[in-house]
């Protein structure tokens, strides 16, 4: 493998614009996003520019830079050297990022193919990864910190159906998910859209039950698919890249394969035996614990939540607990809303270790 000091010097270039890039990702998922999930992303693209790095031969890409003959250095635009807000740095450094990929890999197809197929593979994740940071980044941190997600279901609830979701909101829910599956699409479409409106003014998230085209016209924050549903891509593909897509499991088997897909969250359950939704299955607690072992996406434990049971979910590992009758069928769903969330944050404020 034979590259030219020229092409090695453009290489070394668009190398090191590449890692800055990475780097600038990497530190905005985790500092200002908490995102586990994108920060292993951006840190496996640097890992595998090293890996070029190693194959291309470190020594000869430094003897090749010339820092002081580089008649580029002091050029700048006065819009490199200005930006507005944080998403302007991200922007900045995903441009930075695609171009120095693309630049690498067309020096490389020739001489060193293999290197070439790499760096390729890193431009198509950067892709991804700039999808699920820009357009997902706000929305996925504000999913990590709910802590009480509300089923909103007319024939459980008690009163009105959209009174008790705004009793919920009242009560601390920080996001509600509408869930009714023998309702007319027009009818559909017209609950969510209210509840659009209720849960911009409560600053809570609104999911849409199994339909992400539902999800889509009504502006909700994102959608939930079940086992049987949509593929999580395909339900991203129909609502858009901007929404969240959560994702139901009750193995560990469903959550090693929802985990590849690549979901926002993961609802984990039953954690007990429910009225709502009765299942041959209990997960458990135990299923809860080793899914928040396995991995750092959001993890929302639901079925039979109660006060009495959630402190002790948010030990196992749950980032929220997800209610239904125990709100909407209460006779005083925002009492019940705020029992619930003071218990998760009694854990919050003395978090029991093991």
């Amino acid at each position: 493998m034979v590259v030219d000091d020229e092409g090695l010097r453009i290489i070394d270039a668009n190398l090191n614009r590449a890692r800055e890039a990475l780097r600038v990702i990497e530190d905005h998922a985790r500092f200002a996003l908490d995102d586990a999930a994108a920060v292993r992303r951006a840190k496996h693209a640097r890992h595998a520019l090293r890996e070029v790095i190693d194959t291309l031969g470190r020594d000869k890409l430094l003897t090749a830079r010339d820092i002081v003959g580089d008649v580029g250095r002091d050029m700048k635009t006065a819009s490199e050297l200005r930006r507005d807000s944080t998403n302007d740095i991200v922007a900045a450094a995903f441009g930075r990022l695609s171009e120095a990929t693309r630049v690498i890999a067309e020096h490389t197809k020739r001489t060193a193919p293999a290197v070439a197929a790499i760096v390729e593979g890193i431009r198509y994740e950067a892709y991804e990864l700039e999808q699920q940071i820009a357009l997902r980044g706000g929305v996925r941190a504000r999913i990590r910190a709910v802590r009480l997600y509300v089923l909103i279901t007319e024939r459980l609830c008690r009163g009105a159906w959209f009174e008790t979701a705004e009793a919920a909101l009242r009560g601390g829910a920080g996001c509600l998910q509408l869930r009714e599956q023998e309702i007319a699409d027009r009818e559909l479409l017209s609950r969510a859209r209210r509840l659009r409106e209720l849960t911009r003014k409560h600053d809570a998230l609104l999911i849409i039950n199994d339909r992400p085209d539902i999800a889509r016209l009504a502006a909700a924050d994102g959608v939930h698919v079940g086992q049987d549903d949509l593929a999580v891509r395909e339900a991203r593909r129909i609502a858009g890249a901007e929404r969240l897509v959560g994702m139901s499991t009750h193995t560990l088997a469903q959550l090693e394969s929802a985990v590849a897909e690549g979901p926002d969250y993961i609802a984990v359950g039953p954690m007990f035996a429910s009225g709502t939704k009765p299942q041959d299955h209990i997960a458990g607690p135990q299923t809860l614990r080793e899914a928040s072992a396995r991995t750092q996406i959001p993890l929302v434990a639901i079925g039979g939540v109660t006060p009495d049971n959630a402190r002790m979910l948010m030990e196992c590992g749950a980032s929220s607990v997800c209610a239904c009758a125990a709100v909407v069928a209460a006779d005083e769903p925002d009492s019940a809303a705020q029992r619930l969330l003071q218990a998760v944050e009694r854990h919050e404020q003395n978090p029991k270790c093991g």
